[in-house]
């Protein structure tokens, strides 16, 4: 494509977001409200999807092992839980350990009745891994196969916690999506519908284009440029207003609303836009380029 060509491209596709101004500003509120909400909604589902991964990180299977079992026997089972791709990392502790964490939550402010055991640990055989998973919904996996290892007497494990976290992250993808969904075709039949008004405007036009030998890709790559240029602004200002209300809205919500607060540990506004930018203006060139694109081949017969 010549150079000359290109630039009138632009230019004609510019030409036509002016032409049908008060279409495409509406266009462009729309699309403004929907990347708007998707990027509010994502920043909600990114810092509450964090705060989930961090209790995660807490949820635990702990595994004890056969009394009179070998520190070797130990450490080989050690080895092959680290293996497992389940899993982040284990903590060995050992039956002294174990004894004396019971003494300080257990016997807190009653120091002589844990002083009465003496040398005499009551919790001798409670060695035991505790073993942190990459993703809680692995644990039913993970726990199978530590009873199928020869070694290890019993396993405990948060079944609750760990379907519950499951059907949690479940239900915000679920959400996520629909609510994606929707937007994107709001915002297509916008676009879609002021696309249509400015070939209806330029129909004559482009009549005479082809009588004198313009080409499909010539008559019909303005049309995809006011597309593009449409989501691409209405990308870009939603951004641009998330992004200085973000830490706003999260220190009022801190400071009015404490529980929240103290439950959700929020993300910085750096962390939020590393993802939410660039997808937010692929989402944006996308719309506009997929609505442009349907409109054409509908209504535009070159």
């Amino acid at each position: 494509m010549r150079i000359s060509t290109f630039f009138y491209t632009i230019k004609q596709g510019l030409v036509n977001i002016w032409k049908n101004k008060m279409f495409s500003l509406a266009s462009i509120a729309t699309m403004t409200a929907c990347i708007f909400l998707f990027g509010l909604f994502y920043a909600i589902v990114t810092n509450f999807q964090s705060t989930v991964k961090e209790i995660e990180s807490g949820v635990a299977v702990t595994v004890f092992f056969d009394k009179d079992i070998s520190e070797q026997r130990i450490e080989e089972i050690g080895e092959l839980i680290r293996e497992r791709v389940e899993v982040s990392h284990c903590d060995f502790v050992s039956a002294d350990e174990a004894w004396e964490n019971y003494k300080d939550i257990y016997f807190e402010g009653n120091e002589e009745a844990a002083a009465s055991f003496a040398g005499d640990n009551p919790l001798a055989n409670s060695a035991s891994y505790s073993i942190y998973m990459n993703d809680v919904s692995m644990q039913g996996t993970l726990v199978t196969y530590l009873k199928s290892i020869d070694g290890i007497r019993d396993v405990k494990q948060s079944e609750l916690v760990a379907n519950t976290l499951t059907d949690f992250n479940s239900l915000i993808g679920y959400i996520s999506a629909g609510i994606i969904l929707i937007l994107l075709g709001v915002a297509i039949f916008l676009i879609s519908n002021t696309i249509t008004v400015g070939i209806s405007v330029r129909r004559e036009e482009i009549g005479i284009m082809k009588l004198i030998g313009a080409t499909d890709y010539f008559v019909r790559a303005p049309f995809v440029v006011e597309g593009i240029v449409i989501g691409l602004i209405g990308a870009a200002i939603p951004l641009g207003i998330l992004y200085v209300l973000y830490e706003k809205i999260i220190f009022y919500i801190s400071d009015n609303f404490s529980f929240i607060g103290s439950m959700v540990k929020f993300l910085s506004v750096d962390t939020v836009f590393r993802t939410l930018l660039p997808v937010a203006l692929i989402l944006g060139v996308g719309i506009g380029f997929i609505g442009s694109k349907i409109t054409i081949r509908k209504h535009l017969k070159v």
